[in-house]
This record gives C-alpha cells, structure tokens and sequence, in this order.
C-alpha cells in the first residue's frame, strides 16, 4: 500500500497529461516520452506516452526510440588561480592585479533540463600580495577633535604596517559631518561660518567632502589630513550613510580598482538612515547615485538619507568591504548594523583613535580570512544550491554551504553549485547569472540554456498528411493538433465531438455502456480513463480491458510471477495456472539425498506432496516416528568425542562419515537462527549417567557436521559430612522431642492427681468431740469479798 501512494505521488509523467513530447520533458527529470507510432494500445490518449523510462520499456518501448534529452554543461574560461610569487634571482616578482586569478572556472555555459540538477565546483584560492584599496572616512563633528590628531599621523603608519601585507597598497582620506539644513545644523549666518561654540575655530558645516583620492603617497595623505579642520552639527546622530553611499558609487572620483576595497568609517556616533530626513523637508528617496562637485557632495539638502539595505546592495555591488571603527558606547549598534551588512567589521575605537592602525589590521584579517558566495537574481523556476569543502574537510550545505572561514593565504577552497530549473523559464530564451564571493571583483559569468522541446521536435512536419488532411504537426510519433481539431489523427472538430453516431461506435453492442464506462468517446474512438495508480491502466477498443482485474496469489496480481492483460495473466516462463502460482520448476522440491521428494512422494506446483504418509514435511524428510537423529548419531559423537560407547573400538572405520567440531559450552553451539542451513540439537546419555550435547547438521556443501560440547555433564556424588551431620542432628533432635513429651505428660499427670486430692480434702467429715484427757489450761478464781457493785 505505501509503494502505491508512493507510485500515484511520484510519477509526475503521467499526472502532467503531457500532449507532446516538450510538455513530457518539463514534466520532470524522469520523464521520457516514445515517440514509437505504433506505440499507444486501442484506448489509450497520447498522453500514454509520456511516462517514466523503465516503465516505458516495459510497456514495450524500445530505448532507442524513447525521447529523454539531458542537459550538459561547458568551461568557456578556465583559467587557473595564481599560485604563490615568483622568485627570479631573488628578486620577487610582482604582479598586477589584473593577472591574479583567485577564483575558477571564470566563466562556463550550463543546459538545463526541467527537474535535472547541473553541478560543477568552484575553485577559490586566497592569493598572495595582492593589492588593497583603503578608504579612511572620518567624523569631523566636534567631538572628534582629538581623533584628528591622531589620524593626520595616519597615512604613514599605516603604509607601513600594510607592507608586511601587500606590496601594492594605497589610502585615500574623506570627510563628513551632516546635512546643511536645520535642524541638523544651526543655519544662521554666524553658525554656518563657525558652527562651534567660544574661541574655537571651526570650519563650516558639510555633509561629506572627498579630501584625498585613493593614493599610494603616505605623506601627502598626512599633509591633506593636517589641513582638516573640526566642524560641528546639532544633533547627536551624524549623515554617515550619505557619504557611505557616494564613497561607494562615485568610483572615479574615489579611484577604486579592482582590488580588494577596504572602508573604513570612523565616528563616535549613531546614524540618520531613511525616513530621517522628513526633519529637514527632505522627502525625496536617495537616487544611489553620485553626485560630487569639486569633491564635495552637493544634493544631501534634496535627497534623503539611503536605507541600510540600499547601502548593502550598493556596498555589495561595488565590492567594498566595511570597517566599522566606533567607540565603545556605540558598539552594540554598530555590532547589530554589521549584521546586516555582509563582509563587514566592527573594532572599538579608543577615545582619541590612538589605536586606529592595529584595529584596522585586525578588522581587515578577520574579513580576508572568510570567504562567502553571493549569487545575482535568479531567472522565475531557477533554483541554486551550495555546498563548501572548507580546511580541515569541513562540509557543510545550505545557507552554511555559501561559506568557508579561517582562511589563510595561499589556502585553498572548493564549492560544489548545483543549478536546478522548473519548467520552461523564460520560453526556453538563454538567462546569464554570476556568482562571486562578496569583496572581491572576480566573478563567475554562467549562461543558461533551457531545454524546452525535444529533438525529434526538430523533425516535425507541419500540417502533415498523417494528421487528417494536415490538421496538426505531426511530431515525436504523434500529431499535435492545430487549435479546434481533436482526436489521436486530430480528425474530429472540437465542436462536434459528442454527437450520437460517434457515440455508437464507442459501444462494444447495443446493450452496453460508452466505452465500457472505463472511458470517454472522444471523435467516434474510446479514450479510456486514467487510474489513480500510475501502473494500472483500461485499454482495449471500448476500454474493456485492464492490468489489474486477474486473479491474485498471495495477495499478490497474477502471484507475482506475471503479468496481467486484459484481465488474463500471462505467466513467466517456468509458472502456469490461473494466478501463475504454479511452479514448473521442481528445485524447491529437491531433498538433500538429491531425489526429488526424498523418493516418496510426487512434485507438484513446487511442492511436494507425500505418498508415503509416515513422511512429511517439505521434501518428504520428516519422519516423526522413525529412529530420531540423535539417537543415530550417539553412537559414533561418543566414541570420536570422548572415546567411549559400544563404538570405541570401531570407531575409525564406522565414524568417520561427518566433520566433528569440539566446542567450550552449549552456547557456542551452532543455533538454527543464525544459520543457513537446518541444525538439530541433540542431548544423550552415557553408561556412566553423564550427557553430552552436540548438534547435527548437513551444511551448504552438503558436508555432515556435529558441533559437541567437550566435557561430559556427569551428576555428582554424595557428600558424606553433611548425611552424618544430617543425621546425628535428627537423632538428638529426636531424643530432646521424646523428653520433652515425656516431661509434658509427667506435668499433666501431677496436676490431676494434685487437683483429685484438694477436692477430697475438702469432702471430708471430722468428729467434733473434745477428747476426755484433755484439762483446759485455764483455771477460774471468784472473790469471796466481791459484793457485785
């Protein structure tokens, strides 16, 4: 069921319902179209013969006449990056920078066809000495009063630090303030001459001055810089982006090569950008062109401030590399600007720009060090995908992939481009595209040709005779019908299609429907309907037959062993019956004793079926009441094993029929799961009482095999001390269990006798009469003189 969806999702062929043979091939890299005219079955549209390859052939399509073109690609210039100086006499030799090659092919010419990937790689490798322009544009508002000072030492410093990186260096020097319009500046007489406050000598307010042409003289750049004067504006923000954007499109003027263009922009501010200007009046967007006279620029009072994506793309396309060289307290601003803004840099800047020369250095190696490609706009339907091969086998795609960083000099770099087009783009007309890393001036130039028609296209005849009288072009096998006619010949107008004489001929008798109700009749002919599933298909004059109604075995149309045609299967060579499910061939019943069936039994469809009823199983082997396996083999795994059993002595000559295999423990015993071949496991006893394991089995080379484990499992002897211990124990146990009943009856007894004698004690009668020998011990004495008072 999945490789159904699959199939219905993936063969973009057929749901194209592609007319001729160019719609076929725009329709996908997959797609073929057989341009054979006795190709289509009764029923079937044009359309059929649009498909994938392998299903064309095995429709019946031969390669040869299968229409399946492929794009290609062409190196127009290759010329080869530069390698290292060269050395003469040691003396190195120098270069210009028109002769240095960083990046290659240079310019190559790729055929595109619909859905078919073109790649090629790109080769990019960082030269030595090669030459740098730098722009140093400075904020002259007040509060850089004291980083003037330290620039106007600038120019020579820096030559010389820059000549341990490039022999062919040059600087050049520019300058700007803000717009001279309020409120930026104060506009009042005595403020436009001198925008500063008490004593100071300021100069007049500007909005940004070309001071210095690009120039290889130090010291002219230190003598120009030293004629500067500080100005002054109102706001905190400064009009940087305008002289950002005239030092980028006024390249005469700046005197930019193609080198590497370096820009440095110094401040200790924030920025005004687009929209800004609506302070001032100023509503008009900014042109992105130049606009210097007498080095200085004249319309920042009529054009508004440029946008920051209008800056990238004129930084982009003039390959100027920023240097943002700022104070720490704008730095997060900055930091958040240069991510908008690619092949840029931020350093911190010191207080007074004392440290201008090593952030510089810093900030130019960072951006030299990495490498990213940038494509120009892509023509509608064309896609491009990177991936980079960095040092150290980094790879990496996508987004990633336009990449590579850590780049020294003299290292080098590839990129693998893939170039992919939908369709037909433009009408097939050729498209040129250029790729480039961005800050350098070399680029890639590619042209793109679109594959649009096929080139039996070519051999196409205008209304022929095989379309009906010259109705359509007959093209690639088919005709391709002239607008109004239809129909596979185009022999029927489109407005008389349906009437009731075609719609006869569509029914195969009176009583049964159009086309089977499997089609549509389309000018008097059947065009059968197409089926959700890509591989099952209605054919036949009236659509009555198809490729998917047979009868099924295991689920599976025609048993998976043929295939079906207008509902009948015709089967593989060695399967018959209805369903092909019958095998001819009687290998899978082949026993190992190589009869077929074992000899007892008979092969039929591949399967044996026993005559003999005390076997079974799939080659008649099985025989569950016949002496097992194991107990055949004892005998003889005893003897070769352990030397011993009735065999002993007989072992050699009767024995030696299978291969014996001694292993540690019945765990590396061979187990039937992980074997090619069936095993059976076996467990015996010897006369000692001790079993042996050992396994069974007729290997792929039909050699006897018997795994058996080397030691006996042998059950252990009596311990002697614990039976005696055992015993001793339970006899006096025994004996205290016997005193103590004894004790207990002993106890029993006394209390019984003890209660008898109480209970008679107290049933005894005693005589109360005093005895006649007893005399009292008292003796009674009256007084005679007592009178009773």
């Amino acid at each position: 069921q999945a490789a159904y969806f699959a199939g219905t999702l993936g063969n973009a062929c057929i749901n194209a319902n592609a007319k001729y043979c160019g719609e076929c091939i725009q329709a996908g890299a997959k797609c073929g179209w057989c341009k054979d005219p006795n190709f289509l079955k009764q029923g079937e549209t044009v359309s059929a013969r649009c498909d994938e390859l392998q299903s064309l052939m095995k429709r019946g399509c031969d390669a040869a006449m299968i229409e399946n073109p492929h794009g290609e690609q062409k190196i127009l210039k290759n010329k080869a990056v530069t390698n290292r100086r060269k050395v003469a006499d040691g003396v190195t030799k120098k270069q210009k920078p028109e002769d240095i090659t960083q990046i290659q092919p240079q310019k190559l010419s790729l055929t595109l066809r619909s859905g078919e990937p073109q790649s090629f790689d790109l080769k990019f490798k960082r030269a030595e000495d090669y030459p740098i322009d730098l722009y140093y544009l400075m904020d002259l508002s007040y509060s850089m009063k004291d980083d003037l000072e330290n620039v106007k030492n600038l120019g020579t410093s820096l030559m010389l630090e820059m000549s341990k990186i490039t022999s062919d260096f040059r600087i050049g020097f520019g300058s700007f303030v803000e717009k001279t319009v309020m409120p930026y500046i104060s506009t009042t007489p005595a403020k436009l001459l001198n925008p500063c406050t008490g004593d100071q000598n300021c100069t007049s307010p500007f909005s940004y001055k070309n001071v210095l042409k690009l120039t290889s003289d130090g010291k002219k750049f230190n003598t120009l810089v030293g004629q500067q004067h500080i100005s002054g504006n109102l706001d905190s923000p400064e009009g940087g982006f305008d002289a950002i954007m005239q030092v980028a499109v006024c390249g005469e003027q700046i005197g930019w090569r193609n080198v590497t263009r370096l820009l440095v922009f110094s401040t200790d501010a924030g920025f005004h950008f687009a929209g800004d200007g609506k302070l001032g009046g100023i509503v008009l967007p900014n042109d992105g062109k130049c606009h210097l006279e007498n080095n200085v620029y004249t319309m920042s009072h009529y054009y508004d401030y440029p946008s920051i994506a209008h800056l990238v793309q004129k930084l982009s396309d003039n390959n100027i590399q920023t240097i943002f060289a700022v104070t720490e307290e704008f730095q997060p601003v900055y930091q958040e600007l240069k991510n908008l803004i690619p092949k840029s840099a931020v350093g911190t800047l010191s207080a007074n720009s004392s440290n201008v020369i090593n952030l510089i250095i810093d900030a130019y190696n960072s951006l030299s060090s990495e490498v990213i490609l940038e494509n120009s706009k892509l023509p509608e339907g064309v896609t491009i995908a990177y991936t980079s091969r960095c040092k150290n086998g980094v790879v990496s795609q996508g987004e990633s992939g336009r990449k590579c960083s850590n780049i020294s000099i003299g290292d080098e770099v590839m990129f693998s481009i893939s170039v992919t087009s939908k369709g037909c783009p433009k009408q097939g007309k050729p498209e040129t595209i250029k790729i480039k890393p961005l800050g350098f001036t070399e680029e890639v130039v590619i042209t793109l040709n679109f594959i649009c028609e096929c080139e039996c296209h070519k051999e196409g005849i205008k209304n022929s005779p095989l379309c009906h009288f010259g109705n359509g072009t007959y093209e690639c096998g088919a005709c391709k019908c002239n607008e109004g006619r239809v129909g596979r010949q185009c022999e029927c107008s489109s407005n008389d299609v349906a009437t009731e004489d075609m719609d006869r001929t569509c029914r195969k008798d009176n009583d049964t429907d159009i086309c089977s109700n499997n089609g549509d009749c389309v000018c008097g002919t059947c065009e059968c309907k197409k089926r959700d599933n890509p591989e099952e298909r209605y054919s036949g004059q009236y659509c009555e037959c198809d490729n998917f109604n047979c009868d099924r075995s295991g689920n599976k149309l025609c048993g998976g062993h043929g295939r079906c045609e207008c509902r009948v299967c015709i089967c593989d060579p060695m399967w018959t019956g209805s369903a092909c499910d019958c095998s001819l061939d009687n290998r899978t019943c082949m026993a190992t004793n190589k009869q077929i069936c074992n000899g007892r039994g008979i092969c039929e469809c591949g399967t044996c079926k026993c005559t003999d009823h005390k076997f079974q199983g799939p080659t008649c082997e099985t025989c569950p009441t016949c002496p097992g396996v194991c107990t055949e083999q004892k005998e003889c795994v005893q003897c070769r094993a352990f030397g011993t059993g009735e065999k002993k002595d007989t072992c050699e000559r009767d024995c030696s029929y299978f291969n014996l295999i001694k292993v540690k423990d019945r765990d590396k015993l061979p187990q039937p799961s992980g074997s090619s071949y069936p095993v059976m496991h076996c467990k015996e006893r010897d006369a000692n009482d001790c079993w042996f394991y050992y396994t069974y089995a007729v290997n792929n080379n039909t050699e006897k095999e018997v795994h058996v484990v080397d030691t006996l499992d042998c059950p252990a002897g009596p311990d002697i001390i614990p039976i005696v211990a055992g015993v001793v124990a339970g006899i006096v146990l025994i004996g205290l269990a016997l005193l103590l009943i004894w004790k207990l009856l002993m106890i029993i007894h006394d209390r019984r006798e003890f209660a008898k004698f109480e209970k008679e004690k107290m049933n005894a009668k005693w005589d109360t009469g005093e005895n006649p020998i007893y005399k009292s011990a008292v003796t009674t004495v009256v007084n005679p003189k007592y009178e009773g008072k």
